[in-house]
């Protein structure tokens, strides 16, 4: 049964409009503004502001049109003497004790009332204020209270109570000391709130604001408002799986992640997931696990998103990967279902890269690598082993269309200190792999690790497992400053390796079969190119570590081919363009290749975007994902829990350090499914938040009535 519809007149134009809507709701979606405040899209009209008053013939006096229904044959007027006298009045009065800021502000992309304001032509300059100053509340996780702001339009109130059903705000001291408030003056985190960000997202005047709100275009207000997402180079929907995590649709939150990166299993062991940085709940207690959330999913795969893949038809193109880490595997699984043939290269004589020989069989097990990989290999991927390609013009010559280079980053830097080609010093990629692959490798009693990275940490736990009785990391910076993800240098401080900070390498020499390392002493000075304080020696600090083996991990470097003929920048990496492409044409290039050592993430979003911009290159359209999940409805409803602010961060089992370092067995467990639940619930649902209809401002092309009676 169709809905009912009346027809009225407002202003001289006739308008038709569903049964129950209101006058304002009538005008509004017929091009007709109203003035309003307290309205909004998304709540219950109160008539609060007084802003919407309207005449309508056959009524007595004026009316508010955002709480009176129209109806057929009504004829309104938005526009009299009358009504524009008390717009005016009121809205002079409702600033009375505002700091006006708001009205001369030039840098808001959208504030109601300085629009609203504009529009009836008040300007703040004959106002009377009355006294309030009252001091802004800074305190509160993620958001700010400037209760000088407020105008008790009520929006905050009404979305919190009866869209998010959280109950945190409400309307203290009813009557001429009324503001809003939590019962009892307390915290947001003792009062329930979810920090959804709800209540700042319909305030109209910043009385309720985000403490990060420095964005200039709605792009970067939404990157700010789901910070996780942004903060993945693969941009990966995290609010979205963690939320079919939280109702129990745990294959719907792999579908979520494979259709941005073809390694969940992967990531959810190693990633160094900056969406756990970025999460706004570490500013209220602790950020969401994201990462063992997708491990927990990623491991239960039922593999049922193969049905729902499309394989398009042959292309007839043909496209050379050179290099099987994370970048080129996830760059020749999109390529190959986008109907391209694919050949991958590689140097060594199995697939993975890094993943396969950078990474410690107890951070990474090579069964969960190479259940990934089959899955890429599965869409129809060629792959040629112990080949190392060394001119592009051969790959081209063999009826290539297009080259995607993603050999990594393979040679450890040097250390530029005296002695360090002495046997018993090694390079920590040369360590890693030679674990990686079983061999016997005796490292004797003593180790130093030199760096600070997530290659040093893993080689210093290797060491240990491999029979050292004594590891110590040497870094010439201090423990914030390290480039290691925290978990990682955690867990190897728990293993029994030694940190020394603040100590820089000066030379090594070798005494009665002992290696000797000279270091110094070091404080920090002013900040590098880095963005990290500049560590400076002190004077006279010297002194001497004695070690059976020494680590070198200070980073690494690519090793180009001298057949490439590419462009490379000061680093020796590869110069692409903003599609990855390099100095040659057809030829693209990412990963570590370009960035230097970075993330399997960053990796990964490098081979998605590698994909795309060859598919368009080939003639393609670009577009390389695919729907694997099912659509989500957001429930708006939050509901109240005095605890939810206090819910601490679930950690998962983990073997104990003294049994760990005695094998190369996954030191981590991983959720059970009620800790993935929970964990995942714990998220604050800050993507709920783009949902809320946007308010509707006057339109710019009335201008400024102020400007009209100047």
């Amino acid at each position: 049964m169709a809905n009912r519809t009346v027809k009225l007149n407002i202003d001289g134009k006739t308008v038709v409009v569903e049964s129950g809507k209101t006058i304002l709701e009538a005008a509004l979606a017929n091009g007709i503004y109203i003035p309003h405040l307290c309205y909004h899209p998304a709540l219950t009209p109160s008539g609060a502001c007084r802003l919407c008053l309207v005449e309508v013939e056959g009524m007595r006096g004026v009316v508010a049109s955002c709480s009176t229904p129209a109806s057929d044959g009504m004829i309104v007027h938005t526009e009299t003497p009358l009504i524009s006298k008390l717009r005016k009045s009121t809205l002079e009065f409702i600033l009375s004790e505002h700091p006006l800021d708001c009205l001369v502000c030039p840098k808001n992309l959208r504030c109601e009332l300085q629009a609203v304001a504009q529009y009836i032509g008040v300007d703040g300059l004959n106002i009377q204020r009355r006294a309030k100053e009252v001091q802004i509340n800074d305190k509160n996780p993620l958001i700010v209270i400037d209760p000088n702001k407020c105008i008790l339009c009520g929006r905050c109130v009404s979305i919190c109570n009866e869209v998010r059903k959280v109950g945190a705000l409400t309307f203290v001291n009813r009557g001429k000391e009324t503001r809003i408030g939590t019962f009892f003056n307390s915290p947001l985190t003792e009062a329930g709130c979810r920090f959804c960000g709800a209540c700042v997202e319909v305030c109209p005047t910043a009385a309720l604001m985000d403490k990060n709100s420095s964005w200039r275009t709605l792009a970067e207000r939404e990157a700010k408002l789901v910070p996780c997402i942004d903060a993945c180079p693969a941009h990966i929907d995290i609010p979205r799986y963690l939320a079919f995590i939280a109702r129990g649709l745990f294959q719907e939150a792999v579908n979520v992640i494979r259709e941005k990166a073809p390694f969940p299993r992967v990531l959810g062991r190693v990633c160094t997931h900056p969406c756990e940085y970025a999460c706004k709940r570490g500013e209220v207690n602790e950020p969401i696990a994201i990462r063992l959330c997708k491990r927990f999913v990623a491991d239960l795969d039922d593999k049922s998103w193969r049905l729902k893949i499309k394989k398009m038809p042959k292309t007839g193109k043909k496209v050379a990967i050179v290099g099987s880490g994370p970048a080129g595997l996830t760059a020749a699984y999109f390529l190959a279902k986008l109907g391209h043939s694919v050949v991958i290269f590689e140097a060594e004589n199995k697939i993975g890269g890094l993943m396969r020989y950078g990474i410690p069989e107890f951070r990474l097990p090579k069964r969960v690598l190479d259940d990934e990989i089959e899955e890429i290999m599965n869409v129809g991927v060629d792959v040629r082993c112990n080949l190392k390609v060394e001119s592009l013009e051969s790959l081209f010559e063999q009826g290539f269309d297009a080259v995607f280079l993603s050999i990594g980053a393979g040679s450890t830097s040097r250390l530029g200190i005296q002695g360090e080609d002495l046997q018993g010093v090694v390079d920590c990629l040369s360590l890693l792999k030679a674990a990686n692959l079983g061999q016997k490798i005796e490292v004797g009693r003593r180790v130093l690790v030199i760096g600070g990275g997530n290659s040093a940490i893993d080689a210093a736990r290797t060491a240990l497992r491999l029979g050292a009785e004594s590891v110590k990391i040497i870094y010439r910076r201090s423990r914030v400053e390290m480039p290691a993800g925290r978990e990682e240098l955690d867990e190897a401080l728990e293993e029994g390796v030694e940190l020394i900070e603040l100590t820089a390498p000066l030379k090594i020499v070798k005494e009665n079969g002992v290696l000797r390392l000279t270091c110094i002493k070091m404080r920090l000075g002013d900040p590098d190119a880095t963005g990290r304080r500049k560590p400076e020696p002190i004077e006279h600090s010297e002194f001497v570590i004695d070690a059976d083996t020494i680590v070198k991990a200070v980073g690494q470097k690519p090793s180009l081919p001298s057949g490439f003929n590419l462009e490379l920048d000061s680093n020796g990496r590869v110069k692409v363009d903003q599609n990855l492409m390099t100095s040659r044409k057809g030829v693209f290039a990412g990963g570590d290749i370009v960035r230097g050592p970075s993330s399997i993430i960053q990796a990964i979003a490098d081979g998605r975007q590698a994909a795309s911009a060859i598919d368009i290159y080939l003639g393609g359209e670009g577009k390389i994902d695919d729907e694997l999940a099912s659509k989500l409805t957001p429930n708006p409803v939050l509901g109240y829990d005095a605890d939810f602010p206090f819910i601490k961060r679930v950690e998962c089992s983990k073997l104990e350090p003294k049994t760990r370092i005695k094998s190369f067995d996954e030191v981590e467990s991983g959720f059970k499914q009620e800790e993935a639940v929970r964990e995942a619930s714990r998220c604050l649902r800050c993507k709920l938040r783009l949902t809320i209809p946007q308010p509707i401002l006057p339109p710019i092309e009335t201008k400024y009535r102020l400007m009209e009676k100047g």
